[in-house]
Parts: structure tokens; sequence; C-alpha cells
């Protein structure tokens, strides 16, 4: 490191010899050393300020010198200033007009000659040329210069022989030195220069490159005639040229491989020709023929489908479908299938690139059309391969929105399978082979069709009418539920036959994916909102057509319209009389819902005119179960529109037992809750919303006995709708079927193989069973009937006999085996059975969780819309019940989800909601048992967590029963007895009897070792109710010193302190009261400080520093206040506390005591040892010398003696020079021995020099500098007192 500092040193004056550049002027030569720093940053900042320095200066010899250091630079051994001085130079060139390019030019040759430079130094200079002449090209001033241009281009093509350092740069900058340049340059002075590199043009991609480029930008320079003349062809695209112009395309893949980019110059040979037609000749021989049949998959393919999406916007329409319906779309197709799998290169996303510049760039809606049928039939082995939700069609015009649905839906009805693009459908297969897969192919081309059409709907970027819209719900619902059974031009569904019948297996997609196209309308904003100009904040319509009637009403009008007409349109599954009333009557309380809408705002209506539509849609599924559904809707709902009509009609006697509509209504929802449906559970959602302010404490029971665990327990487990098709999936995934249509038919065949997946599973698991088995795990009644075969043929081994030695029959050997396989397979079966029942009892408990959790949006929305109902007190205990058993129980992941949101919804949206009940004065006696109650239970929980959620719930019956301070105590705050009234307000709340519920958890916490409460807790009651924290205090005060533990005496410190600090308590014991308290806990203090021993306990200090936090704030406010309080007794027991805990570095536990006793007049010592401490470390001093020689502590201890008398000093100095004299023979003695010789030249010289000192320099610290100057002067020249006497010897 030091030397490349001294090479530094020497290098840097070097530019500032030139004759004419300023010495002084550091700021101008910093420019060029910035250009050369590794940031980008400051190269760029050092040429904006170099630039503006030359321009504002204008001195010739700088600019002279400027240009010097720039060419210099360019042959810079780091690289990244190489472009900094390139670039800098063609800034300066192009800002100083009068500087010659030419003699630049001979500059950049000069320095950066390659045949006189050293050959280490080739690659740099090669660099040098090459940037130089890039420096020209970017100064924007080379075309004026003919004889510049070809100066350039003659120094590229002599670089092009450095192909190992440049590659085929130079060729590129030739390139980019044509694409700016006029023709008559080209024509007079560079054409009869590039004639080599131009008939060399099937060498290298990059000289091709050369040829199209001159070709595109001087078209009447070389005209036919004229390239005939130079290349031999008059043009570039031939038949002859089509094995030179394939080996140039595989040297191009090769080279772009690691950029994963079309080279320039392929898509250029595709725009030629273009231009010259023949443009087939070239795709198929160059591009399917030499690229993809010849060639593996790897980068030729690659770069063909590059190509191939980057060709679309320039091909007309009848290319596009020559090309789109060709080799390379099939080889793509098969692509995009392989790259499935994990860690393979994907082209797809470059792919949708491309096809979306396209559609966004093409206004044609003819090519828009060709390019998304053809990418939409791209298929494998008869599955699709494209994704169902490509957005790019988000890109399409209108028009071409509605000619690609209509190509859908043919498709669908009338599938070509014969025009899907698919590679492996030309393999030879068997006769049995080729039916299964065209079966197959036909499944999965209808199941995308629906896939894809459902994908458009939701996809609201996708420019699309409502005719669409509903045609798409329409044709989907059709073909789910019905079928054709005559053509009529009024259902417009009817007119479309189907080539091939449906097949049973695509009706379960069909259904899913309508229901999932219901909830994407459900969601579906109006595009044409009429209020969204004047309110952009306001909330989005949703769920309507432009004309406000809701997408669902207009579909099971359709539906109607298909019932209508037998003749027609036939059900898949015919309505029963039952079931089509059923139908007749939802449809008739639809329009009477509509009716009194239109009369005045009804609430509900649209969430009941929703779960109308929704359930009677949902009979083409399950009409079975949701006919007797249906009749208990209509009845709650008319009932609950008589009510909303009458609200004072009374009962009659004889009606008590007919169940109200509401409590109907809750069930009907539960019920339709445990669907697998996310529409109907948002629907569900609403509904209950809007009936919330009519909801009854029964209909309240009868959601939280859903929640309730223990009647899991008793009943078993809760009956849930699902069907076999929804068990195999997992309940987390909620409705996943609804969305199943909207799934690629990839991920079908990725659930396909994890079927297969679960099956190799199960293998494992019968092997698993079969191992127990080897091992002995296996049941008594097994052993026993195994022995009982093995007894009947004989086949044990007894001592007695010694059958062990005697060999069994033939046919005792097959009765055995048959016996024992027997036994076996019933054995394994058994197992089997067992593992089947131990999974469908996890699966149940996985959909019942699921409906709980489904359950638990109905007790959201009860406790956000009703806090304020007395109802919500009867949701406490379920809450509380729910969180208790979940938190005692281990649980899985969706055990957790449920048991988190319960928390979540008792304890922020009930327990700490602003909106609570202020009307339970009449229930004031049961409330005061349910706290009661509380307080009993969290003393025998367990956990803290737990406590914590029934504490809080204490505190929120104690709100209840406060209720809301009157106004009028809020107004009159002026006096003190009113704040004071205000204060003690507790409304309903039975003052004695609650703070004695809090008192016995109060003695709780403070008296068992281990219990479940906290400090925060009674902190959070402290805050909340001063007027039972008054209540608190004396039990807080006894604990003081009566804790359990003297964790216990610490959290009574502490919450003493916080209730004193508390400005209500204050107020509320002002006076006396607060006079005697602060006496007591003083009088409490001082026992508790007594108690304190001589320890080094770590509780104990925490103990003793919140005490004497106690005592500071006691102290501070009897002193301000004046109190007649004796404190003295206080003082006395923390006078003696620093006896028995030593403070050391306890920071603030010494803080807080001095603090404390400062009160009293007594102040923190102040530390003055900071001298006899230095002294005291004198001695010790000298264990730290390392290096042989005498510290200078030792030298000042001797500074004070007195001087010797002459006979003395010479005496001492004969002794140290006989030592000195021995040593120098002695080289083995004692290390000691050494050291004291040294001590007595020590002595003998040091006294003098002290003397001196002190005579000359009365001042201490002076006199000490000079000293330890002097003592290293000495020990400089021991060395040589040590030569001198060895030459003496």
């Amino acid at each position: 490191m030091s030397v490349d500092m001294v090479e530094l040193s020497e290098t840097t004056p070097e530019p500032v010899k030139p004759a004419g550049i300023p010495q002084k002027n550091r700021v101008f030569l910093d420019f060029f050393w910035d250009l050369a720093k590794p940031d980008q940053e400051v190269r760029l900042k050092a040429l904006e300020n170099l630039i503006q320095y030359l321009k504002t200066n204008d001195q010739a010899d700088e600019l002279e010198y400027s240009l010097k250091r720039l060419v210099d630079g360019l042959a810079h051994t780091r690289e990244a200033a190489r472009p900094a001085f390139s670039l800098a130079l063609g800034q300066v060139l192009g800002a100083f007009k009068h500087v010659s390019l030419q003699i630049v030019l001979d500059q950049i040759k000069a320095k950066h000659n390659l045949r006189t430079v050293k050959r280490k130094l080739i690659r740099n200079a090669a660099f040098g040329n090459l940037f130089g002449v890039l420096a020209l090209h970017q100064s924007g001033r080379i075309s004026e210069k003919p004889e510049v241009v070809l100066g350039c281009v003659q120094l590229l093509q002599s670089l092009s022989h450095h192909r190992q350092h440049l590659k085929d740069l130079p060729t590129q900058t030739m390139t980019d030195i044509l694409n700016e340049i006029p023709e008559e340059v080209f024509e007079e002075v560079l054409l009869s220069a590039l004639q080599t590199d131009l008939a060399s043009a099937f060498s290298t991609p990059e000289q091709l490159q050369l040829l199209l480029v001159a070709l595109r930008r001087f078209p009447r320079t070389l005209k036919p005639k004229k390239l005939k003349k130079l290349l031999g062809f008059s043009t570039i695209i031939n038949a002859d040229n089509i094995p030179k112009l394939t080996e140039v395309l595989k040297m191009a893949a090769q080279s772009s491989k690691k950029d994963c980019l079309l080279p320039r110059v392929v898509l250029d040979l595709l725009k030629l020709s273009l231009k010259e037609d023949s443009f087939q000749l070239f795709w198929d021989d160059a591009i399917i023929n030499g690229m993809l049949l010849r060639e593996p998959a790897g980068p030729t393919h690659y770069m063909s489908f590059r190509l191939l999406g980057s060709a679309l916007p320039l091909l007309s329409e009848a290319q596009l479908k020559t090309v789109l319906s060709g080799e390379v779309m099939t080889y793509y197709a098969e692509h995009v299938a392989s790259s499935q799998k994990g860690g393979r290169f994907k082209l797809a996303p470059e792919m949708e690139a491309y096809v979306s510049a396209f559609l966004q760039g093409c206004q044609d809606v003819d090519r828009q059309l060709a390019v998304m049928e053809a990418f939409s039939l791209l298929s494998s082995n008869g599955f699709l391969v494209m994704s169902p939700t490509w957005r790019v069609v988000q890109h399409l015009q209108p028009a071409a929105v509605q000619q690609y649905v209509e190509w859908l839906k043919t498709m669908f009805l009338q599938p070509q399978l014969d025009k899907l693009l698919d590679l492996g459908a030309r393999k030879q297969k068997d006769k049995k082979d080729v039916k299964e897969q065209k079966e197959n192919s036909l499944f999965s081309l209808r199941r995308w069709i629906v896939s894809r059409l459902c994908s458009i709907i939701d996809n609201n970027q996708v420019k699309k009418e409502e005719g669409i819209i509903m045609g798409v719900a329409r044709f989907i619902f059709f073909h789910a539920f019905f079928g054709v059974k005559k053509a009529s031009r009024d259902i417009e569904e009817t007119l479309g036959k189907l080539s091939i019948p449906l097949d049973t297996r695509i009706r379960g997609p069909l259904v899913s994916s309508f229901f999932g196209l219901l909830l994407s309308l459900h969601y579906l904003p109006l595009d044409k909102d009429p209020a969204e100009g004047a309110a952009p904040n306001r909330r989005r319509v949703v769920g309507i057509t432009a004309d406000g009637t809701l997408w669902i009403y207009h579909m099971a009008q359709y539906a109607q319209l298909l019932l209508s007409q037998p003749k027609y349109a036939q059900c898949s599954k015919p309505f029963t009389p039952e079931q089509r009333q059923a139908w007749d009557s939802m449809l008739e309380s639809v329009a009477n819902l509509k009716k009194k809408e239109k009369k005045g705002p009804t609430p509900g209506s649209g969430a009941f005119q929703q779960l109308f539509l929704l359930v009677g849609l949902h009979l083409f599924t399950a009409p079975e179960e949701l006919v007797d559904i249906m009749k208990d809707l209509q009845s709650c709902v008319d009932k609950a529109l008589e009510k909303n009509a009458k609200k004072k009609k009374k009962k009659k006697p004889g009606q008590e037992e007919e169940p109200e509509w509401v409590d109907v209504m809750v069930e009907i929802l539960l019920s339709l809750l445990s669907q697998q449906s996310r529409h109907i559970r948002l629907v569900c959602k609403t509904v209950f919303s809007s009936i919330c302010p009519d909801v009854t404490k029964t209909a309240l029971t009868a959601i939280l006995d859903v929640l309730d665990p223990e009647k899991d327990d008793e009943d078993g487990a809760l009956v849930v709708t699902v069907d076999n098709k929804a068990q195999k999936k997992n309940p987390d995934e909620e409705d996943d079927d609804e969305m199943e249509g909207n799934k690629s038919d990839d991920d079908s065949d990725e659930a396909m193989e994890e079927d297969d997946d679960n099956d190799d599973d199960d293998d494992d698991d019968d092997d698993d069973d079969e191992g127990e088995m080897a091992e002995g795990n296996v049941d008594q009644h097994f052993r026993m009937e195994l022995m009982k075969v093995l007894h009947g043929q004989n086949a044990l081994a007894t001592g007695e006999d010694g059958s062990s030695d005697e060999e069994m029959d033939d046919d005792a050997m097959m009765a055995l085996d048959k016996g024992l396989a027997t036994l076996f397979s019933e054995h394994k079966k058994n197992a089997e059975a067992k593992k089947d029942e131990k999974t469908k009892i996890q699966r149940e408990k996985m959909l019942v969780r699921d409906f709980k959790i489904k359950v638990l949006d109905l007790v959201e929305v009860f406790v956000t819309r009703q806090a304020g109902s007395p109802l919500v007190l009867c949701l406490v205990e379920p809450l509380l019940t729910i969180i208790n058993r979940g938190m005692s129980s281990g649980s899985d992941q969706q055990e957790q989800d449920f048991l988190r949101r319960v928390a979540d919804i008792f304890r922020n949206q009930l327990c700490r909601s602003k909106v609570y009940c202020r009307t339970a004065g009449d229930r004031e006696g049961e409330l005061h048992d349910l706290l009661d109650k509380l307080m009993t239970k969290i003393q025998k929980l367990s956990e803290s967590s737990v406590c914590l959620y029934y504490f809080s719930a204490s505190l929120y019956v104690v709100k209840v029963l406060r209720g809301a301070p009157p106004t009028e105590a809020k107004e009159e705050q002026t006096a003190d007895g009113a704040a004071a009234q205000d204060l003690s307000f507790m409304g309903n709340v039975d003052v004695d009897r609650v703070a004695a519920i809090f008192k016995g958890a109060l003695s709780n916490f403070m008296g068992k070792r281990k219990s479940p409460l906290s400090a925060q807790m009674f902190t959070d009651l402290f805050t909340k109710f001063p007027v039972l924290c008054v209540k608190l205090l004396d039990t807080i005060v006894l604990h003081i010193t009566s804790g359990v533990r003297v964790y216990q005496q610490g959290q009574a410190c502490m919450l003493m302190l916080r209730a004193m600090q508390s400005r209500e308590v204050q107020q509320l014991l002002s006076g006396a009261p607060w006079t005697e308290l602060c006496a007591k806990v003083s009088a409490q203090l001082a026992a508790s400080l007594q108690q304190v021993g001589a320890t080094e306990n770590k509780e104990v200090k925490e103990k003793v520093l919140k005490a004497l936090e106690l005592c500071l704030f006691l102290v501070r406010s009897v002193q301000r206040q004046k109190l007649a309080v004796d404190l003295e007794p206080l003082q006395e027991v923390l006078q003696s506390l620093t006896s028995n805990i030593a403070f050391k570095k306890s920071g603030k536990l010494e803080d807080t005591y001095w603090a404390v006793v400062k009160h009293f007049g007594i102040q923190k010592p102040k530390v003055e040892k900071t001298k006899p401490d230095k002294e005291a470390d004198l001695p010790q001093s000298p264990k730290k010398k390392k290096k042989g020689f005498l510290p200078e502590t030792k030298k000042r201890k001797k500074r004070d003696n007195p001087i010797l008398e002459p006979a003395a000093a010479a005496a001492a100095a004969e002794a140290a020079e006989a030592g000195q004299a021995t040593s120098g023979f002695r080289p083995g003695a004692d290390k000691g021995q050494v050291k004291k010789k040294h001590d007595k030249k020590t002595k003998r010289k040091r006294p003098a020099d002290g003397a001196a000192a002190a005579a000359s320099q009365p001042n201490a610290a002076k006199k000490s500098k000079t000293t330890q100057s002097e003592s290293k002067a000495a020990k400089k020249k021991k060395p040589k007192q040590k030569k001198e006497g060895g030459g003496k010897m």
C-alpha cells in the first residue's frame, strides 16, 4: 500500500508539466481525475463541470490540454473510465465547433498506434482507438467531414483484426456511422472502402448487419445491378443464399444467448424479406427448416419465438394466419407446456409483452382477432397451454372483443380439434389412444373456453358492453342447466347446435363457472356512472346494469324465460311441481319487493331481493335441499314487511308459541352459510346487517350455539352441506369451486398429478402399516387370530414334539398360505377403513371450523351495527368460553385463525368500542352477578393471556353499569365540588359490591405466588374508574409490607404510585383523606424498607427501586402541599439503607435514592477522591511495562530525593559501570539483575536532571513534560552507550 502511495505521489505532477497550464489551478486538473472514478455520478458531474469550465474561461491552452488529456484517457486501464473520457471528448468537440476533427483523429492514431505500442498494452490501445471513433461520432459533426468519416472507417477496419479484445464492436460502430451519414458521402467516400466488408457479408452477423443497414439507408446507391456486381446476386434472400443465411442466424442466436434479446440482424432480414417479396421462402427454409426442425431446443428455438413476436406488427392478415398456424407456434406450445416445471427457462412473459405491444399498436380488428384465435389454440397432448386469464385481451378493440367472444362460443358448440396447434397430436398412436386423447382434448377445450369467457367478464380492463356480458352469462347458464330441444328466435342460445354432445364431465365446470360469474357480476362496476364526474370520492356502484337493475335479476328473468318455453329448451334436471311453485313464488316475492321499493325506501329490500334470487338460482343445483328454505324465507320476508308497516300491532295470546320471523331468518342464514359459496356468504352477511335491529335473543343464541365448543362435543359435529367433490378440497380455500372455471388447464393437470401423488402417499401409508405390523405393533385380536391359523395348521413349533425339524407337506403349506392371506387381507381392509374414518373425521372438523368462521361474520356484523343494544351483553360469556377453550387446547392453523378472529372481535370491537349499551338499568342485578362470576372465574384460571380477556370483559361490564355521565355535570366544571361530583358519578354501579369484588381479586394477586392477574390490569381499572381506585387504596397500602413475595410488595408500591399520581384520585381525596393516605403510605414505606437487609438480590433491588419512586412522589407532595405528615421515620430508614444495599453501578436505583434524600437536605457527596485514587494506582502501574524500560511514574517518585554528594555520586557511577561491564560478559544473566543495574544508572542521573528542571521551570506541568522528553532522549542514547562500551572493552 505504501508503494502505491509513493507511485501516486510521483505521477501526480505529470499533468502539470506542459507549458501554459496554470500551476495553482487544482480544480481544473481534478476534473480529469474524477472522470476516472468508479462512481458514475461523479464521472457525469465532472464532465458537466469540465464543459462549463472550458466555456466560462475560454482559454486556448486549457482547451488544448483538455483534448490531450481526454485522448490519453481513451486507453485508460480502468474499464469504467474509457466511456467517460470518450463521452467527455465527444461533448467537448460538440461544444467547440472550431476544433478540427481531423487533428483529433490524428492525435488518437498517434497516441494509440497499435504498431508502436508495447505488446501488453495492445488491448488498451485497441479500446483507445475504438472509443476515439465513438467520441468523434458522438460529437455530431462527423457527417460534415467526409475525410474524417473515411479515416474512422479505415481505423475501424484495422481494429476488426483484434476480435479477441473488441469482438464485434468495430462493425457495430461502422453500422452506427452508416446510420448517420448522408447517401452522397457513402457513395463518394465509403463505398469503395467498404467493398471488402460488404462482399463478406455472410461471414458474421455483424457484417451482414452492415450490409442490411447500407441497403436500407442507401437504396439508390446499392441498386440491384450494383449489388449483383458487388456480391454476385441482385437479392439477398434467395434459394442459393438460404444455407449461408441459416448459418449466420445460428451464429447470431448463439451470440445473443445470454442477453435473451432478438439480434437486430434477424429482424432486419425479416424486413428485407418483406421488401423483396421473399418472406415465405425466408420463413419456411431459413426459420422453420433451418432453425427449428434441424436444431434441438435451445437458443435457435428461442430466437425463432422472439422473431415471431417481433414480426406480428409487420405482417399482413394473410401472413399472420400462415405464420400463426405453422411449425413455430406448435413448437412454442410445446415449450410453454414443458417450461411449467420448476427451474426451466420461460419465454411466455416475453411473448406476452410482444402480443400486448402488437394489440396496443394495431387498430385492425381482423389482425387482432387472428392473433387471439391462434394463441387460443396452442395445445400440448390435447390440453390447451395458454392461461384462460391471459390479460392481453384487455388491449383488444370493442369490436374485436365481440368477435372473439363469438368465436369462443362457436368453438364450444362446434369444436374443431384438427385446428389445435399440437405437436404431440402428429405422432402416430393406437386407435384406442387416439379416441381417448380426442375425448380429453374436447373436454379440455370446452372447459378452457368457459374459463376464458368468465375471465373476460371478470377483467374490468376489457372494453366490453353490457350486451357482451349478458350474452356470456346467458350462454354459460343455458349450457349448464339446459339443452336445446328446438331452435327459437326468442332464445338466441337455441340457435347454436352442438356438433358433439356435452360430456357429463363438463356440467360441473359449467355450473361452478356460472356461480363464479355471478359473483363477478355482483362486484362489476357500473361503466357509465352519472355521479362519477361530480363526486369522484363517492362509493362506486356495483352489481347493477345501466338501468339500475341487478345483474342477478336479469339472469333470473332469463331462467324464467327458459322454464316457460319447454318446447325449445329442456332443463337437465326438470323441476317437480313443488319446486316449480317455489321458483314462481320467489319471482313473485321479488316483484313485490320491487313494487314496495318504488313507493318508498324499505330497509333491507335490496338484500332480500339478492337473497331470494341467489337461492332461487341455486334451485337448479340442489332443489331438494332449498325448497323448504325458500318457503321459510318467503314467510319471514312477508312478516318482516308487515312488521315494518305495522310496528305497534300486538300478538294474540294464541300466537305466542309461533317463532319470530327473525329467528327463522337467522336459521335460514345459518343453513345457507353451510353451502360452499362465497357469493352466498356475502349475501347472507348483507341480509343479516339489514335485520340486525330486529334480532332477538333467541336468534342470537342460535348463532352462539354454533360457535359453542361444548355443543360440538354434545351433538357430535355440525351438519355441513357439501358434496363429495367439495370434500376432496381444502376448506381453507373457501369457495374455490365457484372460481374453478377461471383456472387454467395447467392447474387442472397439476391437480390430477396431485391426486396421483396422494394415491402414492396412500401407498406409502400402507407400507407404513405393514412396517408397523412387521415391528409387532398390532392389536391383540389380530395376534389371537394369527395364532389360531398357525395352530390349526400345526405350524407352531413346540419344545415337546420338536416339530420344528419336521417339514410340512404341500397341501398343508397351501392351506396355511391361504389362511394367512385371508387373515392379512382382512387386517389390511380394517386398517384402511380406520384410516378412511380418521380422514373423514378430520375433513368434517375442517368443514365445521370453516362453517364457524363464516358464522363469525354474523357476530362481527351484530357487534358493529348493534353495539348499543342490550343483547350485546349476551355475547360476553360465549366468546370468553371460546377463547378459553381455544387457548387451552392444541390447535392447527385453521383453529388458530378462528381463535384470533374471535379475540379480535371480543376485545377490539366489543370491549373497546366507543358505543356501548347505556340502557341497562333494568338489568342491574344481572350485570352485577355477571361481574362477580367473571372475577371469580379469573381467580381460577391458569393462563394470564386468558385472564386478560376476562378482565377486559369485567371492565366492560362496569362501563355498561356506569353508563354515560350526565351532560349537566360536564358543562359545570368550574367549581371543585361540581368536578368532584362528576368524578364520583358511577351510574347504576353498586360501588361497595363492585369494590369488594375487585378487592378480592387484588388480594388474590397480592397473596398468591402464581396468580393469573397482573398489575397492568389494575392500572387500567384505576385509569377508567377512579372511584373504585379510591376504594382499593387501603388494600394496596396494606400489601406494601404484607405481600406474599418481594415481587408483590414492589407491585403494590407501583400501583400505589399510579393511583396517587392520578388527578382524579387526588380530587376525590382532597383534604383530610389525602393527608391520612400520605401518612399511611409513609409508615408502610418505612416498615417495608426497614425489612430490607444486606442483600444483592435482584428482586429485592427492584422492590426497593419501586419503593423509592413512591417515596420520591410522596415526599414531594408532602413538602409541596405542606401536609401534616411525619416523615422522620422514613428519613431514618432511608439514611440506613445504604449500609444494606451497595449501589455500585446500579444507575437508576442510586439516582432515585439520592433524589429522595435530597428533599431531606442530604446532598450526594461529591467525588473528590481522584488524586488519592491515582496515587493508589501508582504501585500497580509497573505491571503494565512490556518493553523493558522504567515507567514514568517511577521517575516522578525519585524526582524529589535529595541530591547525592559528589563522593556518593561517584560511587554510584562506578557501581553502575561495574554492573554494566559484568552484564556485558554474562549474556545469560537474569532479567531482574539487568533491571536493577538500569535502576542504579537512573538513580545516578535522574536527580541532577530533576534538580535542574526544578530550578529552571518552577511550573509542575512543564517540569513533568521536560522530564518525559529527557527520559525519551536518554532511552535513545542507551544503545549508543552500549556500543561505545563494547568498543572500549
